[in-house]
């Protein structure tokens, strides 16, 4: 029989957070940066955990450059060839300590890491990345890539619920990616009713990974920087971010120019552009779970980014925490029903800003 669980399960629109005393005199002293070691490769790597998701209208070797800068990191998306690695990589070694180099489950996705790999060994994070993370094939996977590549550090995902991020990281990963549904060209919770609120899904999937000394990225749901400081808040030791990077000059794709307005175009990596541009086709077997739009063009994405990093900074002044590190311990969550007043909303409040 079907079973029904009836905890209340939350997203980034249920909740804020709760302010509370601080020291902090000014956002300027908050540290953003994170020192951490990995599990299982027993790497460790210093940065602001902040990531561009592995889709090739985001995870592009031009945003890699500019989130590196400020000590971001950027999952590559796997379509580039071997030869375009090797000239990326050749003219910008300082940039790969913040990069990893994408992967599914062929034969031909294994064949491309081990030759990216081979030619760069500066490399050392390894994201595997499918749909669905519950198969026992992906779970051989992140076991025979950790075999091969004991030193480095596997990205491995997506799933929601504790058991599977504690499979994944007993099976060899070390951060495990969580979400499903939540992205902005995501499709699946349409297609195929399967899904889980993100901010409940971090909440939960955050306690396994560190109960077992793994970490968790928090994959999809943000809109804007103040769900990104709520998924730190619940545990999140990453924020990975699709459609809020898309559409600057640094993310894929052409501008596109229509009645005077510049857009790019957007897409989820299962939707059918993707798999008609990859594969020639959707596959008889699936469906799209993917969608494509255009968004308005942004510019370059070092404002976003800014923007971004300084709403972090004015979370933790509002809670109280010195370092981004710090901010779990400061979160208290209390649920809403409302966000902001949008009394003043769309183009009209982009003209008054």
């Amino acid at each position: 029989m079907p079973r029904i669980d009836n905890d209340i399960k939350l997203d980034f629109k249920d909740v804020l957070l709760r302010p509370k005393r601080s020291t902090l005199k000014s956002r300027s002293e908050v540290e953003l940066m994170r020192t951490i070691t990995f599990r299982n490769s027993k790497q460790t790597w210093t940065g602001t955990p902040v990531i561009a998701a592995n889709m090739d209208t985001v995870g592009t070797f031009e945003m890699a450059k500019a989130l590196a800068k400020h000590k971001c990191f950027t999952a590559i998306h796997k379509h580039y060839s071997y030869e375009q690695w090797k000239d990326f990589g050749d003219n910008n070694k300082e940039v790969l300590g913040f990069v990893a180099a994408s992967s599914g489950t062929s034969d031909s996705d294994w064949d491309r890491l081990q030759h990216i790999l081979a030619q760069l060994p500066e490399i050392k994070f390894i994201c595997l990345d499918v749909a669905n993370g519950y198969s026992e094939m992906f779970v051989e996977y992140v076991r025979k890539v950790r075999k091969n590549f004991p030193d480095h550090t596997i990205l491995a995902g997506n799933v929601v619920t504790g058991e599977m991020v504690e499979e994944l990281i007993l099976s060899g990963a070390d951060i495990i990616k969580v979400g499903i549904g939540p992205g902005s060209v995501c499709t699946t919770r349409k297609k195929a009713g399967v899904g889980y609120p993100q901010l409940s899904a971090v909440l939960e999937c955050a306690d396994a990974a560190h109960g077992l000394g793994g970490h968790i990225i928090s994959d999809g749901g943000c809109t804007c920087p103040g769900d990104i400081a709520k998924a730190f808040g619940a545990g999140a030791d990453f924020v990975m971010m699709g459609g809020m990077l898309a559409g600057h000059d640094q993310s894929g794709g052409e501008v596109i120019e229509r009645n005077g307005r510049k857009f790019k175009q957007f897409y989820g990596m299962s939707s059918a552009t993707a798999m008609q541009k990859y594969s020639g086709k959707v596959a008889e077997y699936r469906a799209s779970e993917g969608k494509s739009v255009e968004i308005p063009y942004k510019g370059d994405v070092n404002v976003t980014l800014l923007d971004i990093l300084g709403g972090l900074r004015s979370a933790c002044t509002y809670t109280g925490a010195g370092k981004l590190k710090e901010l779990p311990k400061r979160t208290t969550f209390i649920r809403v029903t409302q966000q902001t007043n949008e009394i003043f909303g769309g183009h009209q409040a982009e003209k008054q800003s």
